[in-house]
């Protein structure tokens, strides 16, 4: 019988016997009582009496009115549950019966500007169960031994708070067909047991790019907070939650918004102690978007290639190194068409986690801290690279002018016998104007641009100033988290960085001057910092933020989303733009006059190049392994920047990586051998 059928008849029911009760204590119609118990002449009683009977109506008179107010609340609080709040009441009655838990979706894939996947999804078979399941310890250590995992952990996995009670808990995952096969067929043994299939992130060209990739894993306390605070929930509409997958580097952590799917719904039904006990509508996951980078699958691979050809040859001439960086990026725009870090990154040790032992490598000096991208927070000091910029900044406050010239005997003496520097070359170059200084790198005339700027009481820091305005010292802004900004040194710096020398030795002099002239002592740079110089050089001073973001593709798969437009960065301060000329002529020579030996990986190319090698010096290290060019010279379109750590001069090791690159490029591989000369640097 319907609920509010039955409220009506049983409160009219309950009118019915209260109206009965009144009817039958007003059957006496008398009202009057006679007293005879002394024998005496009847006299008439009215109102109060007291008689047992006329006491005996006025409680039953109370007893009834209580009664009935009692029965008029209850049936006020019926109607009430059962008229007026019945749907309130049923949608409660419909929780405490069903939950609904949410389920996994996809993540979007990882393309290259061609739309090569280099980052997808693959199936994965996934023994799950309810957290329910722990308490049956037979069942459990049943399945422990099937999947061949420890009891402790398999039950660990189960009991897994990072998900709702009525959630399936992964117990193992990428199980193979063989024990699927086995807890399907013996289905009576693995009560709420489930087998379902999931996806896990797939790399189908193996470590390429890792750390440009990055990897996934688990949401931390801390990530949960920080994306659902207010200001994320605005910028889009995932909610996260406890065991979510996120990105945690790389690409993967910088556009994970768009990355990371919308999850789907399943209602469950639950008995009392809220163990699953069946299943209804759901709603299914929507996959993320799939994110297209700038990166050219053919250029990443000869970026990774050509590093590590480098780190070979380093080795091959008494180098013990295996840490290095290659960038290539477009000049027009700032599009970065690959980048390399060695050690190499495999982001697919962390799929379902990475053990203690596995991250105590990647996190070891002894393997080369493989966890750092040196393209981007590696910093050194920039060697004999930054000399075109000293130039420019020689030229624009006269220091040194297009025809002034430095002899070079080997050993300067700008600041005195005592003070004597030599040139990398002991035996010297001769007389050098500013061009040939750039093309040979000779280090006295560059000497003597810092000394000049020493004593310049007008532009006392002028060569500094250079170095910012060219983006040194501060971020590139590129989209990959982890960015180092490097370090312009001045008198400033030094005197709170040496706070705890004595006045004098923190005093900024003039070789801390000359030292930096030439790239060495405290500047350091990154690898993607003098790419984008070198780009800037190349496009009349113009730099554009460097980006591997290329657009967005919907959901749907049909068309992009969202599309980066490039962003101009800066422009590089110059005075003249014949002193820009002078700089790029200058380039062009360090490739084809420097040294035959060099020349011979460049003439093969039917493409002209500019560029320069540099070796960054430290103590108690061997030389630091430098190459930039740009290319083509007349219409520049692709930089190319290399460094191998403790490789060598620059011309011996990186030298290789970015003819490697141009060749992948231009299709014309380097033919001259591993013959370039020693004394190029």
């Amino acid at each position: 019988m319907d609920a509010k059928i039955l409220v009506i008849i049983t409160g009219a029911i309950l009118v019915i016997a209260i109206l009965v009760s009144l009817v039958m204590m007003r059957r006496n119609p008398n009202r009057f009582t006679y007293d005879t118990a002394h024998g005496t002449r009847p006299r008439a009683s009215e109102g109060e009496g007291n008689t047992s009977q006329v006491a005996f109506k006025g409680r039953f008179t109370m007893l009834a009115a209580g009664v009935g107010a009692v029965f008029a609340a209850i049936f006020a609080k019926l109607w009430s549950m059962q008229m007026v709040s019945s749907d309130y009441y049923e949608g409660l009655s419909n929780q405490n019966q069903t939950r609904t838990v949410t389920t996994p979706a996809p993540r979007g894939r990882i393309l290259d500007r061609n739309g090569t996947p280099l980052v997808t999804n693959r199936p994965c078979l996934t023994v799950a169960a309810y957290r329910s399941l722990a308490e049956d310890t037979v069942t459990v250590r049943h399945l422990a031994n099937v999947l061949g995992m420890p009891y402790i952990a398999v039950k660990r996995n189960i009991q897994n708070y990072n998900e709702s009670a009525q959630s399936l808990h992964t117990v193992a995952s990428d199980v193979r067909r063989s024990t699927v096969a086995y807890i399907q067929e013996h289905a009576s043994f693995f009560n709420n047991v489930e087998v379902v299939e999931r996806t896990e992130r797939y790399y189908p060209y193996g470590s390429l790019a890792g750390h440009l990739l990055g990897y996934t894993g688990t949401i931390t306390s801390e990530q949960l907070e920080k994306q659902n605070d207010d200001e994320n929930k605005s910028a889009g509409t995932i909610a996260y939650k406890s065991g979510d997958i996120v990105g945690q580097t790389g690409v993967e952590l910088q556009y994970e918004r768009l990355l990371q799917g919308i999850r789907g719904e399943q209602t469950v039904q639950v008995n009392a102690a809220g163990a699953v006990t069946g299943r209804s509508g759901a709603v299914p996951a929507e996959p993320g978007s799939d994110v297209k980078l700038t990166i050219d699958l053919s250029i990443q691979q000869a970026c990774e290639n050509g590093l590590a050809h480098a780190i070979e040859i380093a080795k091959q001439n008494g180098h013990n190194t295996n840490r290095g960086a290659c960038v290539c990026l477009d000049c027009t725009n700032g599009e970065i068409l690959g980048m390399a870090s060695a050690p190499e990154l495999d982001p697919s040790v962390f799929i379902g986690g990475v053990s203690n032992d596995v991250w105590n490598q990647l996190n070891s000096e002894d393997n080369g801290l493989p966890m750092i991208n040196r393209a981007i927070s590696g910093q050194y000091m920039s060697a004999s690279t930054i000399k075109p910029l000293s130039a420019l900044a020689a030229l624009k406050h006269g220091i040194f002018t297009e025809t002034q010239t430095t002899v070079c005997s080997g050993w300067w003496t700008g600041f005195g016998e005592s003070d004597g520097k030599w040139c990398w070359l002991h035996s010297g170059h001769g007389t050098m104007n500013l061009r040939n200084g750039i093309v040979h790198s000779c280090d006295p005339v560059f000497y003597d641009i810092g000394k000049g700027f020493f004593y310049d009481k007008d532009n006392p820091e002028g060569l500094q100033e250079m170095y910012r305005s060219w983006g040194l010292g501060s971020s590139t802004g590129v989209d990959l988290g982890g960015e180092a900004a490097g370090r312009v040194p001045d008198a400033e710096w030094k005197s709170e960085y040496f706070s705890s020398w004595s006045e004098s030795d923190r005093t900024w002099n003039g070789g801390d001057m000359t030292n930096i002239a030439i790239g060495q002592g405290d500047i350091l740079v990154t690898p993607l910092q003098m790419a984008c110089v070198y780009a800037g050089i190349a496009n009349g001073g113009k730099e554009y933020v460097p980006h591997v973001f290329l657009s967005a593709v919907s959901r749907d798969g049909e068309g992009d989303t969202v599309t980066y437009k490039p962003k101009e960065r800066l422009k590089g301060d110059f005075k003249k733009e014949s002193h820009l000329n002078l700089v790029r002529d200058g380039l062009k020579g360090v490739i084809y006059e420097e040294s035959s030996d060099q020349a011979s990986h460049f003439t093969s190319l039917t493409t002209t190049v500019a560029g320069k090698s540099g070796t960054g010096q430290k103590t108690n290290e061997d030389d630091y392994s430098w190459f930039i060019v740009y290319a083509p010279y007349d219409d520049p379109k692709y930089v190319v920047a290399s460094l191998v750590e403790e490789g060598g001069f620059g011309a011996t090791a990186s030298l290789y990586a970015v003819r490697d690159v141009l060749g992948a490029i231009y299709g014309e591989p380097d033919t001259a051998g591993t013959t370039a000369g020693d004394g190029a640097r």
